[in-house]
C-alpha cells in the first residue's frame, strides 16, 4: 500500500469533476455531484483514517465509468490498473434494470476485495447521510426507509472489511431510521 499523494488526489478530482461537471445530485437544492465521490474519499481518509493511494484515488473516480463517458482503459491509462479494478469492482451495468442492479450489489458485496468494500461502505455512509440530511425531494419517507434497508443488506456483504466504517455507518443509519420514526 502506497500512500496518496496529495497532486494525485488532486488530479483525480480534476478529472471526476470534469467528467460529472453536467451532473447533479437529486437533493432538493441539486448540489453539484462532484461534492458526493469528494465526500466518499473524505470519509475514508478523515473518518476511518485510510490512507492508501488506490482506494481513495478509486473513491474519487468510483462513479466516473457508471455514470459518464469515461471508460476503463481511460482510467488505467490516467490512474493505473489497480485503481481502474477497484472503479470496475463499484461499476454497475446501466444497461440492466434498477432492481437487477440493486440485486447484484447486494450479491457482488461479500466477494468483493477488501479496498471495493470499504469504499463501498464509505459510499453507503454517505448516501445514508444524504437520505437522513437532505433527501431528495421526491422522496417520501417509505422510500427513505427502503433505501436504508437495502443499503444495510449491501453493508452486510461488506463487514470484516472496515470496523470503523461499520461503526460510522450503524450509527447513521441509527440516526436516520430515529429522525425517521419521530
Amino acid at each position: 500500500m502506497t500512500e496518496a499523494s496529495p497532486q494525485a488526489l488532486l488530479e483525480a478530482i480534476d478529472f471526476a469533476a470534469h467528467k460529472h461537471r453536467h451532473q447533479q445530485r437529486k437533493d432538493a437544492g441539486g448540489s453539484p455531484y462532484i461534492n458526493h465521490p469528494i465526500a466518499v474519499a473524505r470519509v475514508l481518509a478523515v473518518e476511518a483514517g485510510i490512507t492508501d493511494a488506490s482506494t481513495l484515488l478509486a473513491a474519487v473516480l468510483h462513479d466516473t465509468v457508471e455514470d459518464t463517458n469515461t471508460t476503463f482503459e481511460e482510467l488505467e491509462a490516467a490512474f493505473g490498473v489497480e485503481v481502474a479494478g477497484l472503479v470496475g469492482e463499484l461499476t454497475d451495468d446501466k444497461g440492466l434494470p434498477k432492481e437487477e442492479r440493486k440485486a447484484l450489489q447486494v450479491a457482488h458485496a461479500r466477494d468483493a476485495s477488501p479496498a471495493a468494500k470499504r469504499i463501498k461502505l464509505a459510499d453507503k455512509v454517505c448516501n445514508v447521510r444524504d437520505v437522513h440530511r437532505n433527501p431528495p425531494s421526491d422522496w417520501a419517507d417509505d422510500r427513505r426507509v427502503e433505501y436504508l434497508d437495502w443499503a444495510e443488506r449491501v453493508v452486510a456483504g461488506c463487514r470484516g472489511a472496515e470496523p470503523v466504517l461499520e461503526r460510522i455507518f450503524d450509527a447513521e443509519v441509527a440516526a436516520a431510521r430515529e429522525t425517521l420514526a419521530g
